[in-house]
């Protein structure tokens, strides 16, 4: 995640020409334009450099456009058995799954959908490792580099005491016992220029074991489709790792399979004044963007301007931190007025929740191409209902 309180970036693109009236607030509005593109950067990268490319469900599961996806890229990995059901269900391709912690009652269930099954310590691998093999699935061990390049320490894997993964001083013979592959998870919104200081730091001490693996698994946070990404640099990484050791290369991408292709569009309620202008909208951060509050950051407004007029914005819960941030217009809002945060497809769209019964935005795909526009699902209270006894 972005350093505390800073804007992510965003670009609006083809969003400027978008009548945001065209849907109902709030809403989520994807552009399979945007998201094909970038789709057609990762399978380029995939192609070029032999490298297995799934798509994190973790970031981005609008099923609703895995066709699309099935066209470029190989498949999908999954942090459990839900998303695992639903790249095997919905998706096609290899399933690679992780989880921090298997359950007896739902491992069977998981080794059925996946391709690769990727444990987060030895003992869970020896736990379920002869299910495993039985049913001809790869296993995976999740390792620890020890070397950090996280930004802010909540979304640091290589944080002091991290639960995720495998230290790497703590492998050995035992630990590697029928494993096929490892996997490591380290970065976040980044560059290549990390992915080669984690690999330098942790090669020497994987060098007894590199040439028995099948394959390795470089994870996510790597902002591929980001245009100042240096794409020629990791296909050459890719290929090196491929021909030195003989094994396969899998990228697990989330965010850069939505970057810049989705808005969340949101509606002015109210207009009070409180030490400053405040507006109250129909989009709540702990509701519909929860990690404007847990990274934190503050999303990009379409059209904000330096100069001009500041609001404070926030939601309609009961919260009091319910606070999105300040944001200046050209003009004074009105009560009705309508807006989008950018950047929105991805993380905000799966870990939208409803308390203080806050209505969920509904989603919407167009295609800026053609202008077609598709309601792909709209909430209401028995969904709000449904989730509680």
């Amino acid at each position: 995640m972005p350093d505390m309180m800073q804007t992510q970036a965003g670009e609006a693109g083809a969003f400027l020409d978008f009548d945001l009236n065209r849907v109902p607030s709030p809403c989520f509005v994807v552009d399979a334009a945007a998201v094909e593109r970038n789709l057609s950067v990762l399978a380029e990268v995939s192609e070029r450099s032999g490298a297995h490319v799934l798509s994190a469900l973790k970031a981005f599961s609008m099923f609703a456009l895995a066709p699309l996806v099935r066209q470029y890229l190989g498949g999908t990995c999954a942090s459990g058995i839900y998303e695992a059901r639903l790249g095997r269900e919905e998706y096609g391709g290899e399933v690679a799954t992780f989880c921090a912690g298997y359950k007896d009652s739902e491992i069977d269930e998981i080794i059925a959908l996946s391709d690769h099954v990727i444990f987060n310590s030895p003992a869970q691998k020896a736990r379920f490792l002869a299910k495993c093999q039985a049913a001809g699935r790869q296993v995976g061990l999740r390792i620890n580099p020890e070397h950090s390049e996280g930004e802010v320490e909540k979304y640091d894997p290589c944080a002091p005491c991290s639960r995720l993964g495998t230290p790497v001083s703590q492998l050995n013979a035992e630990a590697l016992e029928g494993v096929d592959g490892l996997h490591m998870h380290t970065l976040c919104e980044q560059g290549v220029e990390p992915l080669l200081r984690t690999w330098e730091a942790v090669e020497p001490r994987l060098q007894p074991w590199l040439n028995d693996l099948k394959w390795l698994n470089f994870g996510g946070g790597h902002h591929i489709s980001r245009e100042d990404y240096d794409r020629d640099t990791l296909v050459d990484f890719i290929r090196h790792i491929r021909e030195t050791y003989g094994v396969e290369v899998y990228l697990e991408p989330g965010e850069a399979v939505a970057l810049d292709a989705g808005i969340l569009v949101g509606e002015v309620l109210d207009l009070p004044v409180n030490g400053m202008p405040l507006a109250i909208t129909d989009i709540s951060a702990t509701c519909h963007m929860p990690d404007v509050i847990e990274a934190p950051y503050r999303p990009a407004l379409m059209g904000e301007v330096e100069d001009g007029q500041t609001y404070r914005l926030g939601g309609p819960s009961c919260l009091a931190g319910d606070v999105i941030g300040e944001y200046t217009w050209a003009h004074p809002l009105k009560v009705g007025d309508r807006f989008a945060f950018l950047d929105q497809a991805h993380y905000s769209m799966v870990k939208t929740n409803t308390f203080n019964g806050v209505p969920l935005p509904a989603i919407a795909l167009w295609d800026s191409r053609t202008d077609e526009l598709r309601m792909i699902r709209e909430f209401g209270y028995e969904d709000f209902r449904g989730r509680l006894s």
